[in-house]
């Protein structure tokens, strides 16, 4: 006997087939059906609690019109995580019970720093004061210059950007930074006033301040307060009135561009997407252009708090694509990605490689434990694509890796990730940069590990990575940063005057100078009034020399430099005085030695040895005695001088940042 359409078993089938989908029953299936025929055992209820199972949802098309994509972009501290978790509030995205401080910073050392390390996304609903609904789509970013090419693709993936700017600081260097970076992209830029409700705000000086820096007129900088929420409600009319509308096309060949990854146990690499032209469903097949191979989606959908099946994603949306990639790798940030049945002619513009700028040694305090060491970066590396290592042998230290770093902060996090995740005790080398080597035959060796350098006389040319960096300081400050900036061999460009009372200073410098001790020094001399921000310039020639260190006559490649001639003499003498300090007594004297290469010492620093009175038993007798005991006490303290093995802490592989002090 043949069912009805509208028997419980019927309906049981088309529910489980629209789930399949990545949907939910349309409104005509949510009748009364027992849940047992979906497999959950249950008393009866109606299918109208399907919604609440798990993920699945009924795909929320819009039309392109109804779409907003926009970031927040600002300098560290001004106020952009909690501006976002206000506009989360305000759109009703999270339950007033379950809203905390920097809701979208899920990790403990984003919470603790008050930085953005990782980009999120997350997409809310508001009803306009026009009646009519809107999607919009909140892409935030990183909040670090190390960090800063993912904030330009995650500016790609927008129509529009919130530049927020702190009412009592003012403009900073990221401000202007992220400002141009937005200009470039081409977004409509909302100028926001934040922390106006601070005893030191100056809201008048700082929104001219910002109005004369993105040449609009003052009325159109909002001035808010995302603590308590003053004025927020006004920005999210201004979103939907200044952003734009997407303007892809919905009936082109599929293009979306990669604007963040995460790596899922479970499904594999977890592309974060910006659909631009096209549309998408599950189970089509998709290809990355960078990176060959096919993959099946076998999830598609949104971000709120947590992932949304929808089953599809159109131009204009922002969502996410798995398809069992295997590897993070193949889902890097600013690729573009396209169907294998109807491929884009041309991949979306502004890919390229993150190349790491800061490599350092990673050694496990415990030489057992390299294996844990290895399975730990392994881990990390897979939602964290842009840190890479490959092994490594120090004689002092025994097996590491060798690991590359967007920047000292990158590294620190790391480094707190390994101890705190992963319970690894880490000993880390002397942070450096890569270096271009000519050999005589003009071919060119790219150098990471100074260990590697060739001998003095067996290349004709080392060069070294510049930066362009931008520093906004009080203008009184202007004399002490230019100092700091010239004797960190600095080469002075330009200043601006950005505000009444803030310069911009533009240098070329050598990125070895700006990542060690120069932010602190220049939060020093402008008693913290001063930021920095700096891009990848090129590779210039230098004079320079390999510096090593020696300790009892072995050469202690760990603590080996690459550093200016015209510094040698200076740098080596203070790494052997700072070591004599770290470095504990031994039985014998330990001879600590600096030399350039493999030529003669320039500086020497001596740790004297421990002495016992092997005579103080003698009660008496022929001086000879004593001058026995003496002797064979003078004998024994030979061999260990030779076979003895210096014990060196792991501070002293950091020495080299102490010079200056």
């Amino acid at each position: 006997m043949g069912l009805s359409s509208e028997s419980p078993i019927c309906l049981g089938r088309r529910v489980r087939s629209a789930v399949r989908q990545g949907g939910t029953p349309c409104k005509s299936m949510q009748k009364a059906v027992p849940l047992q025929v979906l497999g959950i055992w249950q008393p009866w209820r109606c299918i109208v609690a399907i919604p609440r199972m798990a993920i699945y949802q009924v795909a929320d098309r819009m039309d392109q019109r109804f779409i907003r994509n926009f970031s927040i972009i600002a300098h560290i501290d001004h106020g952009k995580s909690t501006l976002a978790d206000r506009l989360l509030e305000l759109t009703g995205t999270v339950d007033s019970r379950k809203m905390r401080e920097q809701v979208l910073d899920d990790m403990d050392l984003e919470r603790e720093r008050g930085i953005t390390i990782k980009a999120h996304a997350i997409r809310m609903r508001y009803k306009a004061a026009d009646g009519k609904d809107y999607i919009l789509n909140l892409i935030d970013t990183p909040g670090h210059v190390d960090f800063n090419y993912e904030v330009s693709r995650s500016l790609a993936a927008c129509e529009g950007a919130i530049l927020v700017v702190d009412a009592a600081q003012g403009i900073q260097a990221q401000t202007v930074a992220n400002a141009y970076l937005a200009i470039e992209a081409g977004l409509t830029i909302i100028p926001v006033l934040n922390k106006i409700d601070l005893p030191s705000a100056d809201p008048d000086r700082h929104a001219a301040d910002v109005a004369s820096l993105l040449s609009c007129d003052v009325s159109e900088v909002l001035r808010v307060s995302a603590k308590s929420g003053l004025n927020t409600e006004h920005l999210l009319e201004e979103i939907v009135r200044r952003v734009p509308a997407p303007h892809g096309d919905p009936k082109s060949a599929f293009r979306a561009v990669v604007f963040d990854s995460a790596y899922d146990v479970y499904h594999g690499a977890v592309a974060y997407v910006r659909v631009v032209d096209g549309s998408l469903k599950t189970g089509q097949k998709i290809r990355f252009y960078a990176h060959p191979g096919e993959h099946e989606t076998d999830e598609i959908g949104v971000m709120q708090l947590r992932h949304v099946r929808t089953g599809i994603l159109g131009a204009g949306e922002v969502g996410y694509i798995t398809g069992h990639i295997k590897d993070i790798h193949e889902a890097r940030v600013g690729d573009t990605i396209t169907t294998v049945s109807h491929p884009a002619s041309s991949p979306l513009p502004g890919f390229r490689e993150v190349k790491p700028m800061v490599f350092s040694g990673l050694y496990p305090a415990d030489a057992d434990r390299f294996g844990d060491l290895r399975t730990a970066l392994e881990k990390l590396r897979l939602n964290d694509a842009s840190l890479s290592f490959s092994p490594e042998r120090s004689l002092a230290l025994g097996f590491g890796f060798r690991c590359g770093f967007l920047g000292l902060l990158h590294l620190e996090i790391v480094r707190e990730r390994l101890s705190r995740e992963f319970g690894q005790a880490i000993v880390a080398t002397v942070p450096n940069v890569e270096y271009e080597v000519t050999m005589p035959d003009l071919s060119v060796r790219t150098i990471d590990n100074p260990a590697d350098m060739p001998p003095r006389g067996a290349y004709e040319a080392i060069a070294e990575p510049f930066v362009r960096t931008h520093i906004v300081c009080p203008t009184e400050s202007v004399g002490a940063v230019m100092t700091l900036s010239t004797g960190k061999r600095g080469d002075y460009i330009n200043t601006e005057y950005v505000a009444g009372d803030r310069a911009r200073l533009i240098f070329d410098m050598p990125l070895a100078e700006v990542i060690f001790d120069y932010y602190d020094r220049l939060k020093s001399v402008t008693r913290g009034y001063g930021s920095l921000d700096y891009d990848f310039l090129e590779f210039r020639k230098s004079p320079l020399e390999k510096l090593e260190i020696r300790i009892s006559g072995e050469t202690v490649d760990a603590l080996s430099s690459i550093v200016p001639h015209d510094a040698a003499y200076r740098i080596g003498r203070r790494m052997c005085e700072v070591l004599k300090e770290l470095i504990p007594r031994q039985q014998f004297e330990v001879i600590i030695q600096a030399a350039l290469g493999a030529g003669k010492p320039i500086a020497r620093e001596s740790i004297k040895p421990l002495r016992k009175d092997v005579t103080a038993k003698l009660y008496g007798g022929d001086i000879t005695r004593k001058r026995k005991l003496l002797e064979k006490q003078k004998e024994g303290k030979k061999k260990m001088k030779r076979i003895g093995k210096v014990d060196i802490p792991p501070e002293a592989f950091l020495a080299v940042l102490r010079i200056e002090e």
